[in-house]
């Protein structure tokens, strides 16, 4: 059995991002991200992505991410929400360092199908 190095294990910032949009309570829709990177690095490895929307009993959605000075371009695609008790939610992606890398300031948001309304969260 090995262990990493110390060195390699703090080499990591491991950052968890949320947000809620749209009216009244509960978040419709809410986003999720979990983002990481190198100390000192300027890019950020998108991990995993989840989306939830309460007060509904299905839906599908996806999510979007805009660059800096860049336009909005699909990061996963279209993908069923599943139910749970008053809300649904989907996810893509896994944990630990991996994904895809943006430049710091992307923004990545969530939308579901028929709502116009995002929620969106930006890669500090």
């Amino acid at each position: 059995m090995s262990a990493a190095p110390a060195a390699a294990v703090g080499a990591y910032v491991d950052t968890r991002v949320r947000d809620c949009a749209g009216s009244g309570s509960g978040c419709r829709p809410g986003v999720v991200v979990f983002h990481w990177h190198k100390r000192g690095a300027k890019s950020r490895g998108v991990g995993w992505v989840y989306a939830s929307r309460e007060g509904v009993r299905s839906g599908t959605a996806r999510w979007m991410v805009k660059k800096p000075g860049g336009t909005w371009k699909v990061g996963g695609g279209w993908k069923r929400a599943r139910r749970v008790d008053s809300f649904v939610e989907t996810s893509w992606g896994r944990d630990g360092h991996t994904g895809p890398k943006y430049p710091r300031g992307t923004q990545v948001c969530v939308q579901f199908r028929g709502l116009s309304t995002k929620a969106c969260v930006t890669l500090k």
